[in-house]
């Protein structure tokens, strides 16, 4: 059902709540909240709570392994939303690649360049914009209860965010939860996203010797890299298919309402290839959104080992590493595909190599994609946006999202104001100056639509 004409504000309407928000971003960039490096996490934590309370929020402070786990309240109503933010950022580094301090909300043109611009910080700060909006137009009431949950570990794989929820489900009963990013692709149509895949981080590591040999005895050594390069290579095929055995036992078929979801996609290889200037894909460009919604891969992050300045030096390595990722899908387990990775090493005759487990393991997680929660937001979108949205049942991405479906059984859809050439993670982050206010103006209606109930 068409949310009613009469009930959307203009973009006139909402500029103040908007250039009010940019100025909270500005604030909130300005804080170097690096969880990998501890960095500035108690004192961001304490200007986000300020932020909150400004408008209303009650909210309490729980201590998390890495940083402060944040949950407001506010407002009343007969539904209940939770919004899931994160205040904490990726290192900046390498730093010499900014055009513009990454701790210092910069505009150029129509984009805003700092770290967290867009992950996460823009997309809470738009959202409390939304909420300041809301109340303006209720006569100062917020017709709905809010329930936000806040941590600063996500970066870092949330290693306290999975007990937490479980340990305080009742405080964060909803309706549904509105969960922490999303984006808008170039033509300015809305992308709405249903899941997450689960992830497992590891290194491979293996030592032939105490110190670096000269290269003539590579006739009679074995070099640490050949045997990481040989173990790697058994892990997948050229088409991309783990080839651990049992690794895809586990693995749920989407569902029809998932397959109509991404029947309807359009080409995303094309506005990949002409951005980052990609040049090789796996698989065809008919089943690259299947791919990437339902395919669990195993990804090379990085491969260490031996000489790599200039010239030649010709040594053999005493030891090697590669970092790697797994990318799951729902039911796969984190720990099971350990074991079967060190399971299948051995069998390869790897046993030697060893398996070093990274961060925080997460699992995979999805809302079905007929939810009516699910329903009621793509209404919202596209009453602001005037296109329907792409509806994508996961992200290739991944997050805690896992822990809200499994703990609280709620809907989770992921809406927000990324653009493809946000750059998120890396060297002038950004956003867009039109996805900031479209996407607190989304936030004003999906708001005042469940507040009426639909």
């Amino acid at each position: 059902m068409p949310l009613p004409e009469s009930s959307l504000p203009t973009a006139a309407d909402l500029s103040p709540f908007v250039e009010a928000g940019l100025r909270d971003l500005a604030g909130l960039v300005a804080f170097e909240s690096v969880s990998a490096q501890r960095r500035m996490l108690p004192e961001t934590a304490a200007a986000v709570t300020r932020l909150l309370e400004a408008e209303g929020f009650t909210v309490r402070q729980y201590p998390g392994e890495v940083a402060p786990i944040l949950v407001a309240e506010a407002g009343e109503g007969p539904r209940t939303l939770l919004i899931y933010n994160h205040y904490d950022v990726q290192p900046e580094s390498p730093l010499e690649l900014w055009d513009s301090p990454p701790f210092v909300l910069t505009e150029r043109g129509e984009r805003l360049y700092g770290r967290g611009a867009s992950d996460d910080k823009g997309e809470f700060v738009s959202r409390l914009a939304a909420i300041r909006a809301v109340k303006a137009r209720n006569s100062g009431a917020l017709p709905l209860k809010v329930r936000w949950i806040i941590e600063g570990e996500e970066e870092v794989g949330s290693p306290s965010l999975g007990d937490f929820v479980a340990q305080h489900a009742a405080e964060l009963r909803a309706d549904g939860c509105w969960w922490e990013f999303g984006s808008v692709t170039p033509d300015g149509t809305p992308q709405l996203f249903l899941g997450l895949k689960g992830i497992v981080c590891l290194e491979l590591r293996c030592r032939v010797a105490d110190s670096d040999l000269h290269s003539s005895l590579g006739a009679v050594v074995e070099n640490p890299l050949w045997r990481l390069a040989a173990a790697v290579a058994s892990l997948r095929d050229a088409a991309g298919q783990v080839m651990i055995p049992g690794f895809h036992d586990d693995v749920r078929a989407p569902s029809d309402a998932d397959l109509q979801a991404v029947a309807a996609l359009p080409d995303a290889r094309t506005p990949l290839q002409e951005t980052y200037q990609v040049s090789r894909f796996l698989g065809d460009a008919a089943e690259h959104q299947r791919r990437s919604n339902f395919m669990p891969v195993v990804n090379v992050n990085g491969f260490h080992g031996g000489y790599g300045e200039a010239g030649s030096k010709t040594v053999l390595p005493a030891s090697g590493f590669v970092k790697l990722d797994f990318r799951l899908v729902p039911d796969q387990d984190p720990a099971k595909v350990v074991s079967l990775l060190r399971a299948h090493l051995a069998a390869q005759g790897f046993g030697d190599i060893e398996v070093v487990e990274l961060e925080s393991h997460e699992f995979p997680g999805r809302t079905p994609a007929d939810a009516p929660f699910v329903a009621t937001v793509r209404e919202a979108l596209e009453a602001v946006y005037g296109k329907a949205p792409q509806v994508f049942p996961s992200s290739g991405g991944s997050g805690p999202v896992h822990a809200f479906l499994h703990h609280l059984g709620l809907p989770v859809a992921m809406m927000g104001i990324g653009n493809l050439g946000g750059r998120v993670h890396a060297p002038n982050e950004n956003i867009l100056r039109r996805d900031f206010a479209s996407g607190v103006r989304f936030g004003v209606v999906l708001l005042e639509a469940l507040a009426r109930g639909e």
